[in-house]
């Protein structure tokens, strides 16, 4: 029997991925506080994959006591790690709550692990490691460096995570950073579900559509891109989700350690994203301009090359996908998981 653990399974990124390990036949057991998830987003997961071994725990990953009982209950080949915070203004104002969760929260999972003997893991990493680029396309050599405390929390754990791998051999880990996810499961029974004012472009955008915000604000149309506003590479969720089973495959078939983008090469721009999201919606993005964020980048985007060698892996859904999909789940759940 393959088994997995999955910290933050029903989670946007999470959840998507559990889908994808159920379609491949494995076991997954999933733990999540439901802080900012819902427990009907693995209950619709069951739905989609009727015949699908799935199970979860409502708890937190900072509960080493707790960790340890699950490992050694599900006894699981390995550990997908999605479970922490992530709003980066909210890192900004909320510094050591950051560092409690996701340093602290990872720390008592490793702790876990190490007890149990459960040797692979697949953490979900981010590209704000890159800090501000240096050069384009980012490879997975650019030079690190951050510019908040959610991208320092990520910094943090991918050097624990080597420094565990050279201490202890055996651990296997993968480290994926990701770009920008965006859309959703095909099906709209699943997808990004942000509490309060969404944090990223793309659930913004699709509110507006769904006419819930009169209007996307456009932080800076004077960078030096093509129109003058920021530049990311985005990435569907599917893809991404598939890049987790590869990197799970890849340490079962022996690699130590993994440090792989996950991004599609391609940057968008604020006013394409809109126009796109125009396109798939039918629905006008009214805009409005404002003053740049204050460390907000001109222009971020992977060099996939490495993620096609290592994994086998490479994005296959396209920016009017992307959009498809996300439009269609926010059309059908206006309210997220909740029924108003």
């Amino acid at each position: 029997m393959r088994s997995v653990l999955v910290t933050g399974g029903a989670g946007y990124i999470g959840s998507h991925t559990v889908l994808q390990l159920l379609e491949a036949g494995w076991h997954v057991h999933v733990l999540d506080n439901f802080a900012n998830s819902d427990a009907e987003a693995l209950r619709r997961v069951q739905q989609l994959v009727p015949d699908g071994h799935l199970s979860w725990t409502a708890g937190d990953m900072a509960d080493t006591a707790l960790v340890t009982q699950l490992l050694g209950d599900t006894r699981p080949q390995a550990v997908l790690h999605f479970a922490g915070l992530k709003a980066v203004g909210e890192s900004v104002a909320e510094p050591l709550r950051y560092y409690r969760v996701n340093v602290g929260g990872t720390l008592s999972v490793l702790e876990a692990m190490q007890t149990t003997g459960v040797r692979q893991l697949v953490f979900s990493s981010s590209a704000t490691v890159y800090g501000i680029p240096e050069q384009l396309p980012l490879t997975e050599q650019a030079a690190l460096g951050v510019t908040n405390p959610y991208g320092a929390t990520k910094l943090h754990i991918e050097q624990m995570l080597r420094d565990l791998h050279r201490a202890e051999p055996d651990f296997r880990i993968a480290l994926l950073r990701y770009f920008n996810p965006v859309g959703a499961h095909p099906s709209g029974r699943i997808g990004e579900a942000p509490q309060g004012t969404p944090n990223n472009l793309m659930p913004y955008i699709a509110q507006v559509a769904a006419g819930l915000r009169p209007a996307l604000t456009v932080y800076g149309d004077d960078y030096p891109t093509p129109d003058g506003t920021g530049v990311r590479d985005y990435i569907h969720v599917m893809d991404l989700a598939a890049g987790h089973l590869a990197a799970l495959q890849a340490l079962q078939n022996g690699d130590g350690e993994l440090i792989v983008n996950l991004g599609t090469g391609r940057g968008y721009s604020v006013l394409e994203m809109a126009k796109a999201f125009e396109v798939a919606s039918g629905r006008p993005v009214p805009l409005t301009i404002s003053a740049r964020r204050a460390g907000d980048v001109a222009a971020c985007y992977a060099d996939p090359s490495f993620a096609r060698q290592a994994l086998g892996w490479e994005a296959q859904r396209s920016l009017t996908d992307m959009c498809r999909d996300h439009w269609h789940w926010q059309h059908s759940n206006p309210h997220g998981y909740r029924s108003e």
